[in-house]
């Protein structure tokens, strides 16, 4: 992975799997040969059990029982964060549309280097007016400079042109761009002074909606490294770094077409996170 990729979420290079059936739509791949209806059945009704244990093992939990949902050793690097309502609010407030006004704690931290994760990895970052009122949201003053002269040679005509999009970052007549992030979980490595670094695993959908996309959307899954610090009463981000995965085995699901793509990304918003 090259240096301008790890300045954005995942958005260096797509990958294109060809359909397995005839059809000139490139998202309507039939499902893999070779796995059978009553296999993915089987899941299913092992899922909906294991679904069940863990409700009836919930609701019957003690309610002295610790929930820290971590190893016992003490250590941070391995130790799980719990991810149980904690009765804190997350956050207090909107810069820019993104959400802000994070606490001056571990939680704090997580939750924005979360919602920081979800800005660097949508479609606005293609928008270069956009794009630099996401950095003057997120970014610690000082870094705001550098990470707007990387992005801007970064964001250029031959990236645009590897995404599926025109040379000005705009999108193709009867196309829909879709770049959207969507943050699995977070955890602290580092802790002190006014200062964070977290580690964001992410999954990714990235590619062209429309019948004849060469650059169908695909999805990806890749961890944001956040180093950021408390500035101005909120957390804000100095640098961060990304690399690809864990990525979990691709299940039997049959790829949708590209108009219900488009309709999904249209019909579904995005989430505030937060721990």
């Amino acid at each position: 992975m090259s240096d301008d990729d790890d300045l954005f979420g995942g958005t260096g290079e797509t990958r294109t799997r060809l359909p397995e059936r005839d059809g000139a739509d490139g998202y309507g791949a039939g499902r893999r040969s070779g796995r059978r209806s009553s296999s993915r059945s089987l899941v299913t009704v092992i899922g909906v059990v294991v679904l069940l244990i863990a409700a009836i093992a919930f609701a019957n939990r003690d309610d002295s029982s610790s929930d820290d949902g971590g190893d016992t050793n003490g250590n941070k690097d391995t130790q799980a964060a719990p991810t149980a309502p904690t009765g804190e609010k997350p956050v207090s407030g909107k810069n820019g549309g993104i959400p802000a006004g994070y606490a001056k704690t571990e939680q704090g931290a997580q939750s924005a280097a979360a919602n920081y994760a979800v800005a660097l990895g949508s479609a606005e970052m293609f928008d270069k007016s956009k794009r630099d009122g996401i950095l003057k949201a997120i970014m610690a003053p000082s870094s705001v400079p550098k990470f707007k002269a990387d992005l801007d040679k970064a964001y250029s005509a031959d990236f645009f042109k590897n995404v599926g999009l025109n040379a000005n970052g705009s999108t193709p007549s009867g196309y829909q761009f879709v770049s959207r992030t969507s943050p699995i979980g977070t955890r602290v490595t580092a802790f002190a002074d006014g200062k964070a670094t977290v580690a964001t695993w992410c999954g990714g959908l990235l590619g062209l909606a429309g019948e004849r996309s060469t650059k169908p959307v695909t999805s990806s899954w890749f961890t944001i490294t956040m180093k950021l610090t408390w500035t101005d009463g909120d957390w804000k981000i100095t640098t961060h770094t990304q690399k690809d995965g864990p990525a979990p085995v691709p299940g039997d699901d049959r790829a949708s077409g590209s108009e219900e793509i488009a309709d999904a990304v249209e019909g579904y918003g995005g989430f505030t996170y937060a721990r």
